[in-house]
């Protein structure tokens, strides 16, 4: 294993896997920021819990199966790109940032990175709770690079980025999780990083910040730094990201556009869900409800625009949500009800037939398909589609369809909340939308192509 840091040497490590595979180097490792060959990382889980008794025993070994966080992963990333990982919960995300990083050691796999790193992957990390804000600064500085004499004239840009005024001399253990984000994200964007990694810290602090931080972020990706970022904020990926990678059971699904890896996302939680619902124990969670009759189940969900099946969608759009609905028993005249939850988990609309509908009888084993047609007059952000098969006085339900559809509503430039009124600004009797607008600088990477594996 070698290991070399500097401004002009890369940091690579090579590892050898406990198969002897050897990744073949790459000749063109040094002109990429970010290159990585089957990397793998692998961790020990107890199957069982060992006792006292049982640990002071000679030859007596605990029982332990493998757990692959990451594996297989190969990735590279050109200077000046910037790119979005997104996933599910414990999908590996975070683990391959702490390999980029240098946190942890990969247990297979060769990784190199070229140029200064500033990693930001926890609230804090690095800080010393008894030191004050000031004294974290200079600490935190110079463990990402940076002199006592650059660090002194960055402090009060620093100190003002992340809004502390009179608490930069308070020791950080009376901070709050806000006021640790902005110390933390202020000082790893002031190193001038060449290669910046963000895990999630977007997800803290007000919306001001969170805008000010997008917004500093777009600033580095126009210096041609290398960005690489883990955000559930989809939203933000699609605005900084033009790639996306995403990551599913530590391994990498998806390489390419911004746009078809949040549709592969959205794809994929469906799919999860179902297998998690169809597992053991998998009962309807309605099931326990006295009103659960039973008797019916989703068997196919569509979301289309203009005939064509889709999962991102830009505001206004009108689309069909189309499920196909087994019934296992003779049914007259069932209801059925459409809800649509919204990004932070709350309903935001329902539509549902006319109670006391006469429409028709079902025969056991027939399938019926049900369409609701709408207009996507919503907020970006990820939603789901939810339909429940109920009877004809609403009092009975034959099948609730928890997991539902998600889909992405892709958000508008000077545009937020959770629904979309086409609103139009005026100054002075002119609408602001027919004046001279700044144009967004493209982004270094224009043209990206998909990898699927």
């Amino acid at each position: 294993m070698t290991v070399e840091s500097s401004e002009v040497s890369p940091l690579s490590l090579d590892y050898q896997s406990e198969a002897g595979r050897q990744p073949p180097p790459n000749p063109r490792g040094a002109d990429a920021a970010i290159e990585m060959a089957q990397v793998g990382k692998r961790y020990w889980k107890l199957e069982d819990r060992p006792t006292l008794v049982r640990s002071l025993l000679p030859f007596n070994r605990p029982v332990r199966s493998e757990l692959w966080a990451l594996r297989d992963a190969d990735l590279r990333i050109e200077k000046g790109e910037v790119v979005g990982v997104i996933g599910r919960n414990g999908a590996g995300k975070t683990t391959l940032l702490r390999l980029l990083a240098g946190v942890t050691r990969p247990t297979e796999g060769r990784i190199v990175v070229n140029g200064r790193v500033a990693p930001l992957l926890s609230l804090g990390i690095g800080f010393q709770r008894e030191m004050s804000g000031r004294e974290n600064v200079f600490l935190n500085g110079m463990l990402l690079g940076l002199t006592q004499q650059e660090l002194r004239q960055r402090f009060d840009d620093i100190v003002a980025f992340a809004e502390l005024g009179d608490f930069i001399d308070v020791p950080v253990k009376f901070y709050s999780s806000g006021m640790y984000v902005r110390l933390g994200f202020a000082i790893a964007v002031h190193t001038e990083p060449r290669v910046l990694l963000v895990d999630e810290v977007l997800s803290v602090g007000d919306s001001a910040f969170q805008v000010k931080c997008l917004q500093r972020l777009d600033e580095i990706r126009r210096t041609g730094a290398t960005v690489l970022m883990v955000s559930h904020q989809i939203a933000a990926i699609h605005y900084l990201c033009p790639r996306s990678i995403v990551i599913r059971k530590g391994r990498v699904e998806f390489d390419g556009p911004t746009d078809d890896a949040v549709a592969l996302h959205h794809e994929m939680l469906s799919v999860d869900a179902d297998a998690d619902a169809s597992g053991e124990g998998g009962a309807p969670s309605d099931s326990h409800d006295p009103q659960f009759i039973g008797g019916a189940s989703i068997v196919g969900r569509t979301l289309l625009r203009d005939g064509r099946e889709v999962r991102t969608v830009k505001p206004n759009d009108r689309l069909k949500y189309r499920i196909r609905i087994r019934f296992e028993r003779p049914v007259e005249d069932p209801g059925f009800q459409f809800r649509l939850v919204g990004p932070d988990g709350r309903w935001i609309y329902a539509r549902h037939t006319p109670l006391g509908l006469k429409h028709r009888s079902i025969r056991a084993g027939e399938e019926v398909e049900v369409e609701l047609e709408f207009s996507a007059r919503l907020g970006h952000g990820t939603h789901l589609l939810q339909c429940v098969v109920i009877t004809p006085d609403a009092r009975g339900t034959f099948a609730t369809d928890v997991e539902g559809l998600h889909f992405f509503v892709e958000p508008l430039v000077d545009r937020w909340g959770s629904v979309e009124l086409d609103g139009d600004i005026s100054v002075d009797g002119i609408p602001v939308a027919s004046l001279p607008q700044a144009d967004r600088p493209d982004s270094p990477a224009s043209e990206v192509t998909a990898t699927t594996v």
